[in-house]
């Protein structure tokens, strides 16, 4: 699990596809290695990727057909920089939302507006995710824990302060650019239980569509 926190940027080393997926190699800029081990998750522009190989500098990862399929890394290159937070402490700061590490699609950059001293950039997301972008809801945009300010159809505007643009990949965005997106986990899971509810097999769970609308969870 992940917060959305940036710790660091890295770039990508090396990327070697194979007929099973990739074996990736990320240089890891100034994040903190000393308390990694194989085996631990370091999520990659969102990607929640299982260390392999590992020093100082660098770890390596397998990237399956599926994470090719649904993310960005089908079109990554050696040089390419990246997104990088460490697997979350029972002890850290939660400063961003639940991410999971895992991408749901791919976005694109539609537009982008320098406002006073933020940026305004509007992003289309595949019209199977469109539900889950809810104004003033959180979600995952390479690995960043980011606000949905204003939703359009399947159109959704972010407003960037300077600090976040600094600090992660965001400063290399074009019109164009696409990203990987993870939705909000609690909303992935209250539609299931809303489907699950029409289709009568939940009926004794007391979840219902009025209740979460009372609890302020959805608007009536």
């Amino acid at each position: 699990m992940f917060t959305g926190i940036i710790e660091a940027l890295g770039s990508i080393a090396s990327i070697s596809v194979n007929s099973q997926g990739a074996r990736i190699k990320v240089n890891v800029g100034k994040l903190d290695m000393s308390d990694v081990k194989l085996g631990d998750s370091i999520a990659t522009n969102g990607i929640c990727l299982t260390v392999v190989d590992y020093d100082k500098q660098s770890y390596s990862a397998d990237v399956s057909m599926e994470t090719l399929k649904r993310t960005g890394f089908a079109h990554y290159q050696a040089g390419d920089k990246v997104n990088l937070e460490k697997a979350m402490l029972p002890t850290t700061r939660f400063g961003g939302h639940i991410v999971s590490g895992h991408v749901d699609g791919v976005a694109t950059i539609q537009s982008i507006e320098q406002v006073g001293n933020a940026t305004e950039y509007w992003l289309e997301l595949p019209h199977s995710l469109k539900q889950y972008a809810a104004e003033k809801g959180s979600i995952t945009v390479d690995g960043t824990s980011l606000t949905i300010n204003s939703v359009a159809d399947n159109q959704f505007r972010l407003t960037i302060v300077p600090h976040t643009i600094e600090e992660t990949i965001i400063s290399s965005y074009q019109v164009g650019s696409q990203v990987n997106l993870e939705v909000d986990v609690v909303a992935r899971y209250l539609e299931r239980l809303l489907f699950c509810q029409n289709e009568s097999a939940s009926k004794t769970s007391g979840v219902t569509e009025e209740l979460l609308i009372n609890s302020g969870f959805m608007k009536g």
